[in-house]
């Protein structure tokens, strides 16, 4: 069946270069003779109209989309919660549990006259389209994560931005640090995967750099702390991701929702009280935090943004659903839903970033 009307969502986390997948989206689509509508919000838009003075779904025109592609956040909106297949809902008694509303979310689609869906995401939004791509929606995914661990794709856009943004963030610190011969801890967004943390940490010349793949002995980290100390190097910059957890520990967590991923942070706060326990010297810390998220997209983020979303629309032309476009250099090939989403690309402990670290004499705490 031809496509007449095409959806756009984005969901989860912000990342920059959303908007420059949005704009090739609608731009390819358009030329297609395709009418084009943005859902607010995630799925909120659909599930939750009244919420919205604009109905929660809007057209997209080319005026709607005329100088986007350098700014960073959606014109859609986005959220991490309200997963509608785990969907918080309150029983009779008072008590909440998890509901699969998939199934009401298909049929909202074809109350709109929907044809297809580009679902603009990572591993949480993803699995909701392939929950839906099962239900019998078309239905085509771009990765996005500042965080780089979806599967199957060499790189998602928003990565290169925040690590771009880390690492000048860690040259700032590296003045402020020597003059004060201060230990600097620097902690950074990436959930699960060390991604961030290792490039920015690498590039920005740490000393020390703390990942979820390597549980970390923090006595090692100490040890490379005085052992610059008695060379005559009185600082040190340590960089920590926030899903870093100690030998025989586990992931420190802020908050626990239900219907969303839990909440990490205070990874780098404690690594910083250890430190300055074990080696007595002054430590401070410094979170990155939501900062990694915002701002202009780089040229990389933006030219395979604008890759991935005109690359979206061509998959739905050629009558492909349930997939995802994902970069293959040189080019952008496309790979199943089940498969993108199936496990977490880690950082491989054998990778060559990893053994360049080594031979830097970077410590990874092990």
């Amino acid at each position: 069946m031809a496509i007449k009307r095409l959806a756009l969502s984005t969901g989860g986390g912000d990342a920059p270069g959303l908007n420059a997948v949005i704009r090739a989206a609608v731009r390819a689509a358009l030329n297609r003779g395709w009418e084009c509508v943005g859902i607010r919000d995630g799925f909120n838009g659909l599930m939750f109209p009244e919420r919205y003075p604009d109905g929660g779904v809007f057209p997209l025109t080319s005026t709607t989309i005329r100088g986007i592609t350098h700014l960073g956040g959606t014109i859609l909106g986005t959220t991490n919660k309200g997963n509608p297949m785990k969907f918080p809902t309150q029983r009779a008694d008072g008590t909440w549990y998890e509901k699969n509303r998939i199934e009401e979310v298909v049929e909202l689609f074809k109350k709109r006259s929907i044809d297809a869906l580009i679902s603009i995401g990572g591993d949480g939004s993803l699995t909701i389209a392939n929950a839906l791509f099962q239900k019998g929606m078309r239905v085509v995914g771009v990765p996005k994560t500042i965080d780089n661990d979806l599967d199957k794709t060499v790189i998602t856009f928003g990565f290169d931005t925040a690590v771009s943004f880390a690492t000048e963030c860690i040259d700032r610190l590296h003045s402020t640090a020597e003059s004060h011969q201060r230990a600097m801890v620097v902690e950074v967004m990436g959930r699960y995967a060390g991604w961030i943390a290792l490039n920015a940490g690498v590039s920005g010349t740490a000393d020390a750099i703390l990942i979820p793949e390597i549980p970390f002995d923090i006595n090692k980290v100490a040890e490379k702390i005085k052992s610059r100390d008695a060379a005559g190097r009185m600082f040190s910059i340590v960089v920590v991701a926030e899903g870093a957890k100690p030998k025989g520990g586990t992931f420190a967590v802020k908050e626990k929702e239900l219907g969303r991923a839990d909440r990490l942070g205070g990874a780098g706060e404690m690594v910083a009280k250890d430190i300055q326990a074990l080696t007595g010297k002054e430590t401070r810390t410094v979170v990155l935090g939501h900062l990694l998220r915002g701002g202009s997209p780089t040229t990389f983020d933006r030219l395979i943004a604008l890759r991935f979303g005109a690359a979206a629309v061509r998959a739905l032309e050629e009558g492909q659903s349930g997939i995802m476009v994902a970069l293959d250099p040189p080019t952008v090939r496309y790979v199943p839903l089940e498969q993108a989403t199936n496990r977490m690309k880690a950082v491989p402990l054998d990778c060559d970033t990893i053994l360049t670290a080594r031979d830097l004499g970077i410590s990874f705490g092990d």
